[in-house]
Protein backbone atom coordinates (compact mmCIF):
# COMPACT_ATOMS: atom_id res chain seq x y z
CA UNK A 1 0.00 0.00 0.00
CA UNK A 2 2.04 2.96 -1.64
CA UNK A 3 1.63 6.46 0.93
CA UNK A 4 1.31 9.49 0.08
CA UNK A 5 0.23 13.03 0.70
CA UNK A 6 -3.34 14.14 -0.25
CA UNK A 7 -3.75 17.59 -0.09
CA UNK A 8 -5.75 20.93 -0.08
CA UNK A 9 -5.50 24.51 -1.36
CA UNK A 10 -8.23 27.51 -1.56
CA UNK A 11 -7.42 30.57 -4.52
CA UNK A 12 -8.25 33.69 -4.70
CA UNK A 13 -11.41 32.76 -6.75
CA UNK A 14 -13.87 32.09 -3.96
CA UNK A 15 -15.39 28.76 -3.74
CA UNK A 16 -12.47 27.33 -6.39
CA UNK A 17 -9.98 24.44 -4.74
CA UNK A 18 -7.24 22.23 -5.90
CA UNK A 19 -7.46 18.97 -4.60
CA UNK A 20 -4.00 17.13 -5.11
CA UNK A 21 -1.88 14.38 -4.38
CA UNK A 22 2.00 14.11 -3.97
CA UNK A 23 4.59 11.84 -2.51
CA UNK A 24 5.43 12.40 1.26
CA UNK A 25 9.08 13.85 0.56
CA UNK A 26 7.87 15.86 -1.81
CA UNK A 27 5.17 17.78 -0.22
CA UNK A 28 7.37 21.28 0.83
CA UNK A 29 8.48 21.63 -2.63
CA UNK A 30 5.11 21.05 -4.48
CA UNK A 31 3.50 23.20 -2.03
CA UNK A 32 6.07 26.00 -2.69
CA UNK A 33 5.90 25.92 -6.41
CA UNK A 34 1.90 25.93 -6.29
CA UNK A 35 1.98 29.07 -3.88
CA UNK A 36 4.15 30.79 -5.80
CA UNK A 37 3.02 30.17 -9.43
CA UNK A 38 -0.17 29.28 -9.23
CA UNK A 39 -1.89 26.41 -11.46
CA UNK A 40 -3.95 26.18 -14.09
CA UNK A 41 -3.70 30.30 -14.63
CA UNK A 42 -4.83 30.36 -10.82
CA UNK A 43 -2.79 32.52 -8.87
CA UNK A 44 -3.01 33.12 -5.04
CA UNK A 45 -2.74 29.28 -3.90
CA UNK A 46 -3.14 28.95 0.01
CA UNK A 47 -2.44 25.16 1.58
CA UNK A 48 -5.32 24.13 3.80
CA UNK A 49 -5.02 20.65 5.07
CA UNK A 50 -2.96 17.85 3.93
CA UNK A 51 -3.49 14.42 5.25
CA UNK A 52 -0.69 11.39 4.57
CA UNK A 53 -3.28 7.95 3.89
CA UNK A 54 -2.44 4.67 2.31
CA UNK A 55 -3.22 4.49 -1.30
CA UNK A 56 -3.41 7.79 -1.93
CA UNK A 57 -3.50 7.51 -5.74
CA UNK A 58 -6.74 5.37 -5.32
CA UNK A 59 -8.51 8.02 -2.27
CA UNK A 60 -7.55 10.92 -5.09
CA UNK A 61 -9.52 9.30 -7.38
CA UNK A 62 -12.58 8.51 -5.74
CA UNK A 63 -12.08 12.54 -4.41
CA UNK A 64 -12.44 13.07 -8.27
CA UNK A 65 -14.99 10.94 -9.18
CA UNK A 66 -16.99 12.21 -6.02
CA UNK A 67 -16.63 15.74 -7.13
CA UNK A 68 -16.48 15.25 -10.65
CA UNK A 69 -19.74 17.23 -11.56
CA UNK A 70 -17.40 20.10 -10.00
CA UNK A 71 -14.11 19.75 -11.82
CA UNK A 72 -12.92 22.41 -13.77
CA UNK A 73 -11.65 21.52 -17.26
CA UNK A 74 -10.14 17.90 -16.83
CA UNK A 75 -7.74 20.17 -14.05
CA UNK A 76 -7.49 19.25 -10.20
CA UNK A 77 -8.96 22.73 -9.81
CA UNK A 78 -13.02 21.64 -8.14
CA UNK A 79 -15.79 24.86 -7.23
CA UNK A 80 -16.40 23.09 -4.10
CA UNK A 81 -16.55 24.41 -0.77
CA UNK A 82 -13.52 23.33 0.89
CA UNK A 83 -15.15 22.77 4.55
CA UNK A 84 -16.61 20.09 2.91
CA UNK A 85 -13.64 18.68 1.26
CA UNK A 86 -11.80 19.25 4.40
CA UNK A 87 -14.88 17.43 6.39
CA UNK A 88 -14.03 14.42 3.94
CA UNK A 89 -10.70 14.50 3.94
CA UNK A 90 -10.34 14.72 7.69
CA UNK A 91 -12.65 11.43 8.41
CA UNK A 92 -9.54 9.40 6.36
CA UNK A 93 -7.99 7.14 8.50
CA UNK A 94 -3.62 8.83 8.14
CA UNK A 95 -1.58 11.56 9.65
CA UNK A 96 -1.96 14.96 9.04
CA UNK A 97 0.39 16.95 7.74
CA UNK A 98 -0.67 20.37 7.69
CA UNK A 99 -2.12 21.77 9.44
CA UNK A 100 -0.21 20.87 12.39
CA UNK A 101 -4.04 20.52 14.29
CA UNK A 102 -5.60 17.92 15.91
CA UNK A 103 -7.10 15.44 13.07
CA UNK A 104 -10.64 15.03 15.12
CA UNK A 105 -10.84 19.15 16.18
CA UNK A 106 -9.79 19.67 12.16
CA UNK A 107 -13.69 17.27 11.36
CA UNK A 108 -15.19 19.02 13.76
CA UNK A 109 -14.46 22.38 12.73
CA UNK A 110 -14.99 21.84 9.06
CA UNK A 111 -18.26 20.34 10.00
CA UNK A 112 -19.25 23.60 11.94
CA UNK A 113 -18.42 25.33 8.88
CA UNK A 114 -20.44 23.31 6.67
CA UNK A 115 -23.21 23.54 8.84
CA UNK A 116 -23.21 27.56 9.20
CA UNK A 117 -22.86 28.05 5.46
CA UNK A 118 -25.96 25.64 5.06
CA UNK A 119 -28.09 27.90 7.07
CA UNK A 120 -26.56 31.30 5.32
CA UNK A 121 -27.95 29.88 2.46
CA UNK A 122 -31.12 29.61 3.91
CA UNK A 123 -31.26 32.36 5.64
CA UNK A 124 -28.62 35.06 3.63
CA UNK A 125 -31.60 37.57 2.49
CA UNK A 126 -31.83 38.42 6.22
CA UNK A 127 -28.42 40.61 6.47
CA UNK A 128 -28.85 43.66 7.84
CA UNK A 129 -25.85 44.99 6.20
CA UNK A 130 -23.72 46.72 8.29
CA UNK A 131 -20.99 49.70 8.27
CA UNK A 132 -17.37 48.85 8.61
CA UNK A 133 -13.67 50.04 8.06
CA UNK A 134 -11.38 47.84 6.85
CA UNK A 135 -7.17 48.57 6.73
CA UNK A 136 -6.49 46.78 3.32
CA UNK A 137 -7.94 49.97 1.88
CA UNK A 138 -7.97 52.47 4.31
CA UNK A 139 -11.80 53.00 3.26
CA UNK A 140 -15.23 52.70 5.48
CA UNK A 141 -17.57 50.25 3.65
CA UNK A 142 -21.47 48.87 4.11
CA UNK A 143 -23.12 45.31 2.95
CA UNK A 144 -26.22 45.43 1.15
CA UNK A 145 -28.19 42.10 -0.21
CA UNK A 146 -31.22 42.20 -2.93
CA UNK A 147 -33.99 40.22 -2.46
CA UNK A 148 -32.60 37.13 -3.71
CA UNK A 149 -29.57 37.32 -1.21
CA UNK A 150 -26.83 38.63 -3.27
CA UNK A 151 -24.05 40.31 -0.95
CA UNK A 152 -22.62 43.63 -2.60
CA UNK A 153 -20.23 45.62 -1.27
CA UNK A 154 -20.29 49.63 -1.05
CA UNK A 155 -17.71 52.59 -0.69
CA UNK A 156 -19.30 54.39 1.85
CA UNK A 157 -18.39 58.14 1.07
CA UNK A 158 -18.63 57.10 -2.61
CA UNK A 159 -21.44 55.05 -2.38
CA UNK A 160 -19.97 53.31 -4.95
CA UNK A 161 -20.72 49.43 -5.37
CA UNK A 162 -17.06 47.04 -5.28
CA UNK A 163 -17.47 44.83 -8.30
CA UNK A 164 -16.58 41.42 -8.76
CA UNK A 165 -13.86 41.82 -10.43
CA UNK A 166 -12.03 44.27 -8.51
CA UNK A 167 -8.33 44.50 -6.68
CA UNK A 168 -8.61 44.05 -4.22
CA UNK A 169 -11.85 42.00 -3.89
CA UNK A 170 -15.03 41.76 -1.94
CA UNK A 171 -13.74 38.82 0.26
CA UNK A 172 -10.00 40.54 0.56
CA UNK A 173 -11.66 43.81 2.09
CA UNK A 174 -14.10 42.11 4.22
CA UNK A 175 -11.38 39.29 5.11
CA UNK A 176 -8.90 42.55 6.53
CA UNK A 177 -12.21 43.97 8.16
CA UNK A 178 -12.68 40.90 10.11
CA UNK A 179 -9.19 40.60 11.21
CA UNK A 180 -8.86 44.09 12.01
CA UNK A 181 -11.56 43.63 14.51
CA UNK A 182 -9.62 40.70 15.64
CA UNK A 183 -12.31 38.16 14.57
CA UNK A 184 -10.65 34.21 13.79
CA UNK A 185 -10.94 33.96 10.57
CA UNK A 186 -9.40 32.42 7.46
CA UNK A 187 -8.64 32.48 3.81
CA UNK A 188 -11.35 29.60 3.01
CA UNK A 189 -14.36 31.68 4.48
CA UNK A 190 -16.85 33.20 1.81
CA UNK A 191 -17.69 36.60 1.45
CA UNK A 192 -21.49 35.33 3.12
CA UNK A 193 -19.41 34.31 5.87
CA UNK A 194 -17.11 36.83 6.19
CA UNK A 195 -20.47 39.60 6.28
CA UNK A 196 -22.12 37.74 8.65
CA UNK A 197 -19.35 37.87 11.42
CA UNK A 198 -18.80 41.37 10.66
CA UNK A 199 -22.64 41.78 11.13
CA UNK A 200 -22.64 39.54 14.36
CA UNK A 201 -19.51 41.36 15.82
CA UNK A 202 -20.84 44.81 15.19
CA UNK A 203 -24.63 44.87 15.90
CA UNK A 204 -23.26 42.42 19.54
CA UNK A 205 -21.52 46.26 20.72
CA UNK A 206 -23.97 48.36 19.46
Amino acid sequence: MAKGIIYLMSTVVDGLIKIGKTEINNFENRMYNLERHGYCNVNGLKREFAIEVDNYSEKEALLDKLFSKSQINNSELFAVDIDLAKQLLSAFDGKVIYPKENKNKIFEKATIAVLEKEELKLNRHHFKGVEFFSSLTNKSYYTKTNDKGTLSVYELNANIEVPNNSSPSKKQILLTACKDLNLEVSNSETSYQLAHKLEKEINKNK
